[in-house]
């Protein structure tokens, strides 16, 4: 445990008093919006010629598409369109997510439902989750691993989308939007030495969190939300891609 995790669990101790009955009350009166409708898997730029591209969406709430109404408008639906303009290729997509899932959970829920072979691109999403069940370090870093060595040998190249910042989500009162974001950074930072170690993509999470960009709840994107952070992620997976190009 390093020197940051520790005061960060000191301070949960310190604060638990208050900490505790905060969270209790937020998480029952917090307004609870449905996954995105619409199927799991689609094709996107259906106008442009060439092998699909084939990309698989894998994680929790906002993966699911939380805070819009149908995928299409979601994280996925939305980074399948700004690939196929930015590949002139079709994208294939198909998004594995459970509202609430930990990257644990996924290894044992999610991770068996991916056939090798079958993607080119796996983005992984996840980290707030992990920040509200207070996951430890070493479980999240090694979860993590499993995701990305398991699809590393079925043939995707993996990205790893930075965890949110919780210091901004305007659900949360404002002592546990500082622990939980203070705990998102140090999630961040393993996951960026995570992804170096791996040799897979690291995108920081880079959205402005003002309400336009926000869901009703305050916890999940909007749909312009969604819309620009599936823009800063095809941007640079094509950076990425551009000298490795899919066949």
């Amino acid at each position: 445990m390093n020197g940051q995790s520790w005061r960060w669990w000191l301070l949960i101790g310190l604060t638990s008093p208050v900490v505790i009955p905060l969270a209790l009350y937020t998480r029952l009166t917090a307004l609870r919006l449905a996954p995105a409708a619409g199927p799991a898997e689609g094709v996107a730029g259906v106008r442009y010629a060439g092998r699909p591209v084939r990309l698989l969406l894998l994680g929790e709430s906002t993966a699911a598409g939380v805070g819009v109404s149908c995928l299409s408008q979601a994280l996925v639906g939305q980074l399948a369109s700004a690939l196929a303009d930015s590949q002139q290729r079709p994208v294939a997509w198909r998004v594995l997510a459970e509202n609430g899932i930990t990257a644990t959970q996924a290894c044992q829920r999610l991770l068996p439902q991916v056939p090798a072979g079958s993607f080119d691109l796996a983005v992984l999403v996840f980290g707030v989750n992990d920040c509200s069940h207070l996951t430890r370090l070493s479980r999240w870093r090694a979860s993590l691993c499993r995701l990305a060595v398991g699809l590393q040998a079925g043939g995707a190249s993996v990205v790893f989308t930075g965890v949110p910042p919780l210091q901004y989500f305007t659900a949360l009162p404002w002592l546990l939007r500082w622990l939980l974001g203070a705990r998102a950074q140090q999630l961040d930072a393993q996951l960026q030495a995570l992804a170096d170690e791996h040799r897979a993509l690291y995108v920081p999470l880079e959205l402005d969190f003002s309400d336009e960009y926000l869901a009703l709840d305050g916890y999940h994107p909007s749909g312009a939300g969604y819309r620009v952070w599936a823009q800063h992620l095809a941007a640079a997976i094509t950076r990425s891609l551009h000298s490795r190009k899919i066949d």
